[in-house]
């Protein structure tokens, strides 16, 4: 009987919601010339109470492969399939906007080039035009980023850090059940 109630506590205030962001960039790797990236990326999660979320992003790219290094000699244009599961904490709330913390480990396949593996935070706002409708905006992310080549001869690259350029940009509406 303590569980139900427990249970019915927790999802009360809880709602399911669906929603993605889109993305376009230019990606420059060494001295080859620079590919325009364009990115889909639906998202559906739910929203426990008014400071966590757990949700999953599936994202589609193409264009450029985004690598570490540019010391990858592959042709670059193809096609990334990527899962992203994440917890989000709302850092700050308010009736208009919301400042948040997407803890996130991503795992992408580029189409004959490699694998990509993330774990980090990718800050966001959004800003709530109703109660049904919010405009959200991923800035950036923070952590560990790695690439596995599938070409021979190759090693893997790893970078440790703060990614702040336009290729971490996306924006987004999400509505709310």
């Amino acid at each position: 009987m303590t569980l139900v109630i427990a249970l019915s506590a927790v999802t009360a205030n809880a709602q399911w919601y669906l929603g993605g962001s889109v993305g376009v960039a230019s990606i420059k790797n060494g001295n080859a010339d620079a590919e325009t990236v364009y990115k889909f990326v639906p998202d559906f999660g739910y929203t426990i109470n008014d400071d966590w979320t757990v949700g999953v992003a599936v994202g589609y790219q193409k264009g450029a492969c985004n690598l570490i290094n540019g010391s990858f000699g592959q042709d670059t244009k193809t096609e990334l399939l990527q899962i992203n599961p994440y917890a989000r904490y709302t850092v700050v709330k308010s009736k208009l906007v919301n400042v948040f913390l997407d803890g996130t480990v991503g795992l992408g396949s580029y189409k004959d080039v490699g694998t990509e593996f993330q774990l980090g935070l990718k800050p966001g706002l959004a800003v709530n035009l109703n109660d049904k409708l919010s405009f959200v905006a991923h800035i950036g992310f923070v952590g560990f980023d790695s690439f596995s080549p599938k070409a021979d001869g190759v090693d893997n690259s790893n970078k440790i850090g703060v990614d702040l350029n336009g290729n971490n940009l996306l924006f987004g509406l999400y509505y709310n059940f």
